[in-house]
């Protein structure tokens, strides 16, 4: 498939950051819900006074409630309208967009940058607290509250049996047609000083609702439900496992997307489009 820019176009890459909670996840859909790519779809065409909606291609779709520190996306503009306002674009972006939702950086992307198929992993962090008296309001919609102590080693030591390359269907929402084999690159958890336990987790892409799943899958080691072998016997079987819980969205976060070098990124593409280039590919984790 081919992904050149259009005569007369130029690639912008653009850096933002989004608060979930009052999003119905990324991606653009029918009946007017409120998303992240109409809104940040909806300030661009305002303030380069377009007529037409120039389309974001983003490098993971999160669903609602899902939150985004270090998202990426790619926007394809005419020469002439970026030339007009490349130099004030930013600023009248963070005019026009709501709150919820900031464009940090806009500039040219090089040669062969996709923001979905050219990068090489994503990173997720799952934020949980087991304080006995809750959640800090300050923090009740990026963080989960678990009514039972975890043990953060055993958690982390099950979470270190799902690295590698094998096929997450047990914790993925099966889409007809796509697959859900997925390489994990990193998965760890630790408690920091306040009390607040981080599930991290990075791999090439993800499945749909994989990560709040192994997420669940972990909590049921922390607390003791399981032993810390059981999350890997359930992927192994390769079928949903009615234990498994997917938990709540606002927990998530993702933080960072990598790429390679300029001069890989065309290779990178054609690698990604060959193994998975099925339109839940990319998709997230929600």
């Amino acid at each position: 498939m081919s992904d050149e820019v259009q005569p007369g176009f130029v690639r912008l890459r653009l850096d933002l950051s989004y608060d979930g909670t009052d999003f119905s996840g990324w991606a653009k859909q029918a009946g007017g819900r409120r998303t992240v790519q109409g809104e940040v779809e909806d300030a661009l065409r305002t303030v380069t006074r377009s007529r037409d909606t120039y389309e974001l291609t983003v490098a993971g779709r999160t669903d609602a409630g899902v939150h985004a520190r270090g998202q990426v996306a790619h926007v394809d503009l005419p020469e002439a309208v970026w030339r007009e306002h490349h130099e004030k674009l930013l600023k009248r972006l963070a005019g026009r967009l709501p709150r919820d939702v900031r464009v940090w950086a806009l500039r040219d992307a090089p040669s062969g940058f996709n923001a979905r198929f050219a990068a090489i992993w994503r990173r997720y962090v799952y934020r949980v607290t087991d304080n006995p008296g809750g959640v800090d309001p300050l923090l009740r919609n990026h963080v989960l509250w678990h009514d039972w102590a975890l043990d953060v080693d055993a958690m982390d030591a099950a979470a270190k049996t799902l690295v590698g390359e094998h096929d997450f269907a047990a914790y993925a929402k099966k889409r007809e047609g796509a697959t859900t084999i997925r390489e994990i690159l990193d998965f760890g958890v630790r408690r920091h000083a306040d009390g607040i336990v981080e599930i991290e987790v990075r791999a090439d892409a993800f499945c749909h609702n994989q990560v709040r799943s192994m997420v669940g899958a972990l909590l049921f080691v922390g607390d003791g439900h399981r032993g810390v072998e059981w999350p890997r016997k359930v992927l192994d079987a390769r079928v949903r496992d009615s234990a498994v819980h997917v938990v709540r969205p606002h927990g998530l976060t993702l933080e960072e997307v990598g790429y390679p070098a300029d001069d890989q990124l065309a290779e990178r593409q054609r690698q990604a489009r060959n193994r998975r280039s099925l339109p839940s590919g990319a998709g997230c984790c929600g």
